[in-house]
């Protein structure tokens, strides 16, 4: 399976924040906030990704995290000239997914949790043995400012509604998504909205109507965090602030991600942390591999 960061858009909520930087490059706490869906993807241990963003910011990406061999991936660019949608991911990325099924996440949402590399290995391996595609369900006390998702027993959806007046259950749809690859096909016949876009809802209905669409859903320990606007960016930073400082592990360190999952060595990592040793990021990254912070 292959993965898909959608690092777009204008960010126009966040303004004057965003006027002159994309906001997925805007720190959430002590990291820029792109780290948070790449973690995701190298979780749920995907190696090839790409990354779609606007003809501006792009550069500054492909300076910030550069082919990704550092950590045992590879990332490639794709430009997005103008928003048409979040679909549009799967007709820019045709010739980046090839044959194979593909996960998108949205690159200002915020993930975090224990077990959380089970549920996403759940949902690849559902959607790699059986085709289809699979959202997930996050429980929230306010539905109605969410898109719904309603299912059956089996995991199986039901509906998908977009800020229900009279939401049908309590779980929110966040931007993570997986998908086989008739995505490809299907995105392409997907008619633009009344706004111009091609929407992903289009998508998960199209999915819908076949049978073929599957919920997972985040438990509660789990937290979903939507950095769309201010008090959404500040309260994410608040929330890694605390755990790191409680529990001493970073959230979402991509380069601790690459180690542990086997992407990079030991040594690779070492020679990361001496290149960051004057920053508690590069002291952190020494001390997981019992390197001395002083180096």
């Amino acid at each position: 399976m292959k993965g898909i960061i959608l690092a777009g858009g204008k960010g126009t909520r966040l303004y004057p924040m965003t006027k002159a930087v994309s906001k997925q490059l805007l720190p959430i706490y002590d990291k820029p906030l792109v780290y948070y869906p790449l973690s995701i993807l190298l979780l749920a241990g995907i190696k090839e990704i790409l990354l779609i963003s606007t003809p501006e910011d792009t550069p500054i990406y492909e300076k910030l995290l550069g082919d990704g061999s550092y950590i045992g991936v590879r990332i490639t660019y794709k430009v997005q000239d103008t928003p048409r949608g979040l679909a549009d991911a799967f007709i820019l990325g045709e010739e980046f997914i090839g044959k194979d099924s593909v996960c998108l996440i949205l690159g200002d949402n915020v993930f975090y949790g224990q077990d959380l590399s089970k549920t996403l290995w759940s949902a690849m391996k559902k959607v790699d043995e059986s085709g289809g595609a699979c959202i997930f369900g996050y429980p929230v006390k306010n539905a109605r400012e969410f898109g719904v998702v309603e299912f059956n027993k089996e995991h199986k959806v039901v509906s998908i509604e977009e800020k229900p007046e009279k939401p049908k259950s309590h779980y929110a749809v966040p931007g993570l998504y997986f998908y086989d690859n008739q995505v490809i096909e299907i995105a392409k016949n997907v008619k633009p909205s009344a706004r111009g876009e091609i929407e992903i809802t289009a998508v998960n209905n199209a999915y819908l109507e076949a049978g073929a669409l599957h919920v997972q859903l985040l438990g509660r320990g789990v937290a979903w965090l939507d950095t769309g606007s201010p008090e959404g960016m500040l309260k994410a930073a608040e929330f890694v602030e605390a755990v790191q400082s409680r529990q001493g592990f970073y959230v979402s360190c991509i380069e601790e991600i690459a180690w542990r999952r086997g992407f990079i060595t030991t040594e690779q990592l070492q020679v990361i942390g001496t290149e960051l040793k004057m920053t508690a990021y590069g002291q952190y990254l020494l001390e997981l591999t019992g390197g001395s912070a002083n180096v």
